[in-house]
């Protein structure tokens, strides 16, 4: 029997954040934002939860899926779920995004191919 890739999903662990691009939502969103576009990612729309006195919670609803993150800023952790149909090499790109703009210390990932 053959598998067909119907998507490449990327489940993340990012460790050693700075607290200011994690803690509030209008930085989480900029970022995020950023990455939708700048992956050619088709956004469309977005829901954005701002925790006390920090943290933030986000899911982009894409085309191709969806893109979601939570952070900890107490512990400079995000993590990261980016899912997505179609190019493949689009989920890979929002990635090494995400990794630019957070700058982790160091991360975990696992890539899935979905089918």
């Amino acid at each position: 029997m053959t598998m067909t890739v119907i998507g490449k999903h990327i489940i993340a662990e990012l460790y050693g954040v700075e607290k200011e691009l994690i803690s509030y939502e209008d930085k989480v969103r900029e970022i995020t934002e950023r990455v939708v576009e700048e992956a050619g990612l088709t956004k469309i729309g977005s829901v954005y939860k701002q925790f006390e006195p920090y943290g933030v919670t986000c899911v982009v609803l894409i085309s191709e899926s969806h893109v979601s993150l939570h952070t900890w800023p107490e512990y400079g952790v995000v993590n990261l779920d980016i899912f997505t149909c179609g190019d493949h090499n689009k989920t890979e790109r929002a990635f090494e995004l995400f990794l630019e703009h957070f700058k982790p210390k160091s991360y975990k990932h696992y890539v899935l191919t979905r089918g």
